[in-house]
C-alpha cells in the first residue's frame, strides 16, 4: 500500500482546509484509515480514524471533534480530512495512515503500539496563522 497526501498549506485562524490521502495497492476491502498530526517535540496525535470504506465508523479526538470530518471516496480510494474553524494550535505536520481493519477506530487512533502496523504517508504541513 502506498499513500500520497496533499492539501496542506497556510490558512488564517477560522479558515478551512481539506487534506487528501490517495491510496493504492489495497489487497482487501477491509482497510481502515486515520489522520495523525505531530508538532516538534511532541508525540504524534491520532485525531481522526475511520473504518473500512464500506462501514465507515469514525473516531475524533476531543481536540478536533465538531470541527474536522473524515471520509472515504470509495471510487478514488482516497480518504479526506475536512478541517473547519482552524486554530493556531492546529498547526502541525499531518500524516495519513492505513492498515487492515483489525482494531476499533478509537484504538487505531489512540493506541501507540498499533501505529507500528500501519502504512504512513509522507506528511503535509498545515500552518494556521492568528
Amino acid at each position: 500500500v502506498q499513500l500520497v497526501e496533499s492539501g496542506g498549506g497556510l490558512v488564517k485562524s477560522g479558515g478551512s482546509l481539506r487534506l487528501s490521502c490517495a491510496a493504492s495497492g489495497f489487497t482487501s476491502d477491509h482497510y481502515a484509515a486515520g489522520w495523525f498530526r505531530q508538532v516538534p517535540g511532541k508525540e504524534r496525535e491520532g485525531i481522526s480514524c475511520i473504518t473500512s470504506r464500506y462501514d465507515a465508523r469514525t473516531y475524533y479526538s476531543d481536540s478536533v471533534k465538531g470541527r474536522f470530518t473524515i471520509s472515504w471516496d470509495n471510487a478514488k480510494n482516497t480518504v479526506y480530512l475536512e478541517m473547519n474553524s482552524l486554530k493556531p494550535e492546529d498547526t502541525a505536520v499531518y500524516y495519513c495512515a492505513t492498515g487492515l481493519d483489525l482494531v476499533t477506530v478509537q484504538d487505531m487512533c489512540v493506541r501507540t503500539e498499533v501505529r507500528d502496523l500501519l502504512t504512513w504517508g509522507q506528511g503535509t504541513q498545515v500552518t494556521v496563522s492568528s
